[in-house]
């Protein structure tokens, strides 16, 4: 299964024999609520799930979006309707990363049918399709999580990927140089880490970048398809999609993903010890 898909095809699987379970994973920094989103309107028979409590585990040194637990999300992605042999679509209404977030997550724990809608539930409404209000109830589903089925960093990994390879880091060029940060207690980016927004991700009609577009953008960062890739954000879910755009560029292979630093910058600076570089320059 491509890691995008169109709002078309969603709709078109929707109607078909073996429907995916559609997972609605709204949700923003500073608020408001993406539950409140989603009782307003969502995709028919999307389940709603929270990156904070249910994407998550408990924040702390590992950081403030750590990986969950592999029974506690085994049991929220089943009473989800996840199942092994069902595909699996995420959408959010921003831009996409945080729909990854979910994707990276399920491929994580050895689910590989798994997608992103291309435009969000943004590009759904606006083309008229159905939505409802209805909280569906779905059949339990089977799925067995199989946690570390694509590769994650910790800081010293991040920190050998940024020498001896590419570490990019998703966030905005703001919080990248230090010039702001509005979350974590230090300012900055990890030493040798390249700037590469996930922003440059889409369009200005709010979909994915195609292709070729994208591998373009990653290989003038100094990305090639046999470069040990690493990638991180604030807390670990906007560069999700950078694993994701790297994959669907064909600059990275399913089967060997771009690894994700999970704890990401949360993490990095909870040790006063490591190094944080400011300015436009990896350092």
């Amino acid at each position: 299964m491509r890691p995008v898909i169109s709002t078309s095809e969603l709709a078109d699987r929707l109607a078909s024999e073996n429907p995916p379970t559609v997972l609605d994973v709204r949700w923003r920094l500073t608020g408001p609520p993406g539950r409140d989103s989603y009782d307003e309107g969502h995709v028919p028979d999307a389940v709603f799930l929270d990156v904070d409590t249910d994407l998550s585990g408990a924040p702390g040194p590992q950081g403030r979006h750590p990986l969950p637990d592999a029974d506690a999300l085994q049991r929220t992605l089943r009473a989800a309707g996840v199942s092994e042999a069902r595909p699996v679509v995420a959408y959010d209404d921003a831009d996409g990363s945080v729909a990854a977030r979910a994707w990276w997550l399920l491929r994580w724990a050895g689910h590989r049918q798994v997608a992103v809608l291309d435009g969000g539930f943004a590009a759904w409404r606006s083309e008229g399709r159905p939505v409802s209000r209805d909280t569906p109830r779905p059949v339990p589903g089977d799925f067995v999580v199989r946690p570390g089925s694509v590769p994650v960093l910790d800081a010293e990994g991040a920190a050998e990927r940024a020498r001896h390879g590419v570490l990019l880091d998703a966030r905005a060029p703001q919080r990248y140089t230090g010039e702001t940060e509005p979350v974590d207690p230090r300012p900055g980016h990890v030493p040798g880490a390249v700037n590469a927004p996930s922003a440059g991700h889409l369009g200005d009609d709010g979909r994915w970048r195609s292709p070729e577009e994208l591998a373009r953008y990653y290989s003038a960062l100094g990305v090639a398809p046999d470069t040990p890739v690493g990638a991180y954000c604030g807390s670990g879910v906007t560069a999700c999609s950078v694993v994701l755009a790297l994959e669907w560029a064909g600059l990275a292979d399913p089967e060997r993903p771009a690894a994700l630093y999970a704890g990401s910058w949360s993490n990095w600076v909870a040790d006063p010890a490591r190094p944080a570089a400011t300015g436009s320059d990896p350092g």
